[in-house]
C-alpha cells in the first residue's frame, strides 16, 4: 500500500467528524439525508481495516509482477511532467475498465459488491473496501508497466485516484457546475451507490467521468438516489458483508444442471440465471422499458 494511503488516515478521520457533526444538523432541519449510524460505520471501519492489511501484503507481489513485466516495456517513460499526465489518464482508463468489470461480470462483483452494500452514503463508506479485490483487481493494471511506466510511478498515481475517489462518498456536496462534465463528482457517485433502475451499473468513474460519457454508462442524479443494493444484506458482521456473494456463487454454480450454466453463473452478469427467475440489471431495465 502507498504511504500516501497511510498518511492521509488522519485526515480521514478529521473528515468524516466534520461531516458526521454536519449530518446530524442537517438531519435535525429535516434535510432528506441518512446520516451515520454506529452499526453501519463500524462495518465500514471494520471493512477498511481488513483492505488496509491485505493490500499490504498483496501489493509486494503486485510490485513483482509489474517489475518483471517492466524489462519487456514498448517504451521508457521517465518521471518528468508529460509522462505523469500520460500516466494520469492511463491508470484512469485501467480504472474504468477495473470497475465496470467488477459491476459486469459475477466473479469480480462478488469481490467489489461489499462496497455497495451499505444503505448509507457518506465518507466511512469509501472505507467499506473489499477483502478480495486487492486479488481480483490484478489484471487491469498490467498494461501500465509494459507501456514503460515504473512501478512506484503506477503505484503513486493509484493511491492518488483513491484519495481522489474518498471526498465523493458525501450528500454534502450537490452540484459543481461545469465540473460535472470532466471529472468525477459526490453527485456522480451517488449515482454510482444508488440501487434505483435508472442508477445501476453507472458511472464507473474514478477520477474523470469522460470515460463515461464516452462509452454508454453515464447517468444524471435525477431522482432521489436510494442506496445500496438490489436486494440488501441484514447483516453488519464484516465476514459475511466481504463474502457472501462468493458463497451465492459457490451454491449456484453447485445446483447447476450444466457447465455452460456453472460458467454463467461465474462469469456471467450479476443476476444471471438460466430461467429467468433472476434477472440481470439490463433484464430489469428491459422489463421496465416494455412495461411503460
Amino acid at each position: 500500500m502507498s504511504r500516501l494511503i497511510l498518511y492521509a488516515i488522519p485526515a480521514f478521520i478529521i473528515l468524516m467528524i466534520v461531516e458526521g457533526l454536519w449530518s446530524v444538523r442537517a438531519e435535525r432541519e429535516g434535510k432528506n439525508i441518512r446520516g451515520y449510524r454506529q452499526k453501519d460505520t463500524t462495518a465500514s471501519l471494520l471493512m477498511g481495516i481488513g483492505n488496509v492489511i491485505i493490500s499490504t501484503f498483496t501489493k509486494l507481489a503486485v510490485i513483482a509482477v509489474w517489475t518483471v513485466l517492466y524489462r519487456y516495456r514498448a517504451f521508457d517513460l521517465s518521471p518528468v511532467w508529460w509522462s505523469w499526465v500520460l500516466l494520469f489518464f492511463a491508470e484512469d482508463f485501467c480504472y474504468y475498465w477495473f470497475h465496470r468489470a467488477h459491476h459486469e461480470v459475477r466473479f469480480f462483483w462478488a469481490a467489489h459488491v461489499n462496497h455497495h452494500s451499505s444503505t448509507h452514503y457518506n465518507l466511512s463508506t469509501a472505507l467499506r473496501q473489499s477483502w478480495t479485490t486487492p486479488f481480483t483487481g490484478i489484471l487491469f493494471w498490467l498494461p501500465l508497466p509494459l507501456l514503460g511506466f515504473p512501478p512506484w510511478m503506477i503505484l503513486t498515481q493509484q493511491a492518488i485516484s483513491l484519495l481522489y475517489q474518498f471526498w465523493l462518498h458525501t450528500e454534502s456536496i450537490t452540484k459543481m457546475g461545469p465540473l460535472e462534465w470532466v471529472f468525477n463528482t459526490p453527485s456522480h457517485h451517488r449515482v454510482h451507490h444508488g440501487r434505483n433502475l435508472a442508477y445501476l451499473d453507472r458511472n464507473h468513474a474514478g477520477i474523470l467521468i469522460i470515460w463515461d460519457r464516452l462509452f454508454g454508462t453515464f447517468e444524471v442524479e435525477d431522482e432521489r438516489v436510494d442506496y445500496g443494493l438490489t436486494k440488501n444484506l441484514e447483516t453488519y458482521n464484516p465476514v459475511t458483508i466481504a463474502f457472501h456473494e462468493w458463497v451465492g456463487i459457490a451454491r449456484d454454480v453447485a445446483s447447476a444442471r450444466s457447465l455452460k450454466d456453472a460458467f454463467m453463473y461465474t462469469f456471467g452478469p450479476p443476476g444471471w440465471s438460466p430461467d429467468g427467475s433472476r434477472q440481470t440489471s439490463a433484464q430489469m431495465r428491459a422489463a421496465a422499458a416494455s412495461s411503460s
